[in-house]
């Protein structure tokens, strides 16, 4: 198991840190925040599209494929509401001289994202709380619940 700390470094800004790395949010002038670093739904976008860039790129690079002027897309349309995602439609730009045999294979590879994956079979998600004295594993008021899209999350106390 590995363990990311999130800080609350002052006004709206929320870091996290994993890996060795300090990734900042921020939220918008209009919600309060300084607009200093991506919202954190703007990262989990960006987590989307990034990944399946990296298995774009993989592809290219196992087959000696240039990447110089190839570029991933990715559209991102709302609800009626606006509220939510509703569609992410990926588009890669392949360059020109891209091999035409591997045009349809660039796609598969993009399709084999694991943030992807992560949203179709998701994790469990529980939300817990304990004191700064309390050891860690002592958390009570734990909260469960379903985490697939249209189910209600229960939470008990």
């Amino acid at each position: 198991m590995s363990t990311m700390k999130v800080s609350f470094p002052g006004g709206k800004r929320v870091d996290a840190e994993y890996h060795g790395f300090t990734i900042p949010t921020d939220q918008l002038p209009k919600a309060g925040g300084e607009g200093s670093a991506p919202q954190p739904f703007d990262l989990f976008l960006a987590s989307i599209a990034t990944c399946a860039g990296i298995y774009v790129k993989g592809y290219c690079d196992a087959r000696h494929i240039a990447t110089d002027g190839l570029e991933l897309r990715m559209d991102v349309e709302r609800d009626q509401k606006g509220r939510r995602v509703a569609r992410l439609a990926l588009e890669i730009v392949l360059p020109e001289g891209f091999p035409e045999k591997h045009r349809d294979a660039v796609a598969r590879a993009a399709d084999l994202c694991s943030v992807k994956k992560h949203i179709f079979d998701p994790p469990a998600f529980e939300v817990r709380t304990r004191s700064a004295e309390e050891p860690e594993g002592a958390a009570a008021g734990l909260s469960t619940g379903a985490a697939a899209s249209g189910s209600e999350v229960a939470f008990g106390g």
